[in-house]
């Protein structure tokens, strides 16, 4: 019998590729923050305006870009999706005022709303069971420090270029990797050239995308269990959106920094922030055993995630020292993270055969978080005179409603009352 091909890893090379250029593309702003707004004379309340316009778009697409990848397969629509964002990517360069910039941003979160559903599609398709967990850890470690050194990029990058010239080459990286992916890629295993059926037989049963893909939203209405995990997860993405958005901004203004070195320290949030998610993708499940309670290790771990967040972010504003103030921030960050498994994790066994739809929908109210945090920010830089502590106060204080939350939060007992609830 010949040795099973690995192709199926390949897949997951490209998966984690496409996460990087991903977070390359959204975090990038932030870091030209400056420039961009010399350029186009913005205020910091229309650069609040600027950077919710993508965590709106993101939000209000996600849904519509998960359901297209059901029904027309990850091979199209994710080709089709990088290309559309890339060719955004590109047009901020050809951005000559804030409502221009809007409509650009705008544009260019729908098109990015459907990487990860689409991404995770893929997976269900290729991946057997036992190695999809493991995978989507990886992918959202590899998208956090692609977030992370996208700063140190980006100061390179304006120190013998443009704004304008940076973006216009980060959304080539884009179009060169959907060329590559659409002429590869195959949205079964069965269809790919190269997989042989010692492959097929580790992959084992794939499961049928047709049917009803209807969304259920009157049984996530009624289910309060829903509601918690949705109220959560806004809280959770309020503070992080600071990270991407506002943070380099806040060195250079509130902490004296330099463009270059606010570069290195702008990363290091969502470089410890990849390490918390992974951490937390180990902990809780060995918790949940020590205590014989899924739902008690996930509310642990959780709980000490957000509160540890709003305890860093409350203590930052209390360090003069501004790289003990970044640590702060920076442990803020992997804090918070902390929830992100136990978040995804009652996406699965909450919704059942529903985990998909709820876990965007989930993903959805994250962003319209992003989408009011940068603006909130923007407007109470703007009428308190750059006084930085009230924004992480008003963070620290929503954490502690996600904390609220997952305390009451059943994350284990199931919508579907023909499945059986886990282990409390």
């Amino acid at each position: 019998m010949n040795k099973p091909s690995l192709v199926r890893y390949k897949v997951v090379y490209f998966a984690i590729a496409l996460a990087i250029i991903t977070y390359i593309d959204r975090v990038c702003i932030a870091q030209a923050a400056g420039p961009i707004s010399a350029d186009l004379n913005l205020s910091k309340e229309d650069l609040g305006l600027v950077m919710a316009a993508f965590a709106w778009s993101y939000a209000l697409f996600e849904i519509p870009m998960g359901w297209l990848g059901d029904k027309y397969g990850p091979r199209r629509i994710l080709t089709f999706i990088t290309v559309w964002w890339s060719i955004f990517t590109v047009a901020h360069a050809a951005a000559w005022n804030r409502t221009s910039l809007i409509v650009i941003r705008f544009l260019f979160g729908a098109g990015e709303a459907g990487a990860f559903p689409n991404i995770t599609k893929a997976f269900s398709t290729w991946l057997p069971s036992r190695e999809r967990v493991k995978a989507q850890g990886v992918l959202w470690m590899a998208a956090r420090w692609g977030g992370a050194f996208t700063p140190l990029l980006v100061q390179w990058f304006l120190g013998f270029m443009t704004w304008r010239t940076a973006f216009t080459l980060f959304g080539v990286f884009g179009i060169i990797w959907a060329l590559w992916f659409y002429k590869w890629y195959r949205d079964t295993p069965q269809e790919h050239p190269a997989v042989n059926q010692g492959e097929l037989e580790q992959i084992g049963h794939i499961e049928a995308t047709a049917g009803d893909h209807s969304v259920p939203w009157a049984r996530f209405a009624a289910s309060g269990s829903v509601w918690l995990l949705w109220l959560s997860y806004f809280c959770v993405s309020y503070g992080w959106y600071f990270y991407i958005t506002w943070l380099p901004t806040y060195l250079q203004e509130a902490r004296g920094m330099s463009l270059n070195t606010s570069a290195v320290m702008a990363g290091l949030p969502l470089f410890l922030g990849g390490i918390g998610c992974m951490f937390s993708g180990l902990a809780t499940p060995w918790l949940s055993k020590k205590l014989g309670s899924e739902r008690g290790g996930r509310r642990i771990i959780a709980i000490i995630g957000v509160l540890g967040a709003a305890g860093m972010l409350v203590l930052s504003t209390k360090l003069g020292n501004p790289f003990l103030a970044v640590l702060a921030i920076a442990m803020a960050s992997f804090c918070n993270d902390l929830a992100m498994p136990p978040a995804w994790g009652a996406c699965m066994d909450v919704g059942g055969k529903f985990a998909g739809t709820l876990s965007g929908s989930m993903n959805m109210m994250g962003n319209l978080a992003g989408g009011v945090a940068p603006i909130v920010i923007g407007k109470l830089i703007q009428i308190t005179s750059s006084n930085w502590d009230l924004t992480f106060y008003i963070s620290a204080s929503i954490y502690l409603v996600a904390a609220i939350c997952w305390f009451f939060l059943d994350s284990v007992t199931p919508l579907d009352k023909h499945q059986a609830p886990k282990a409390a």
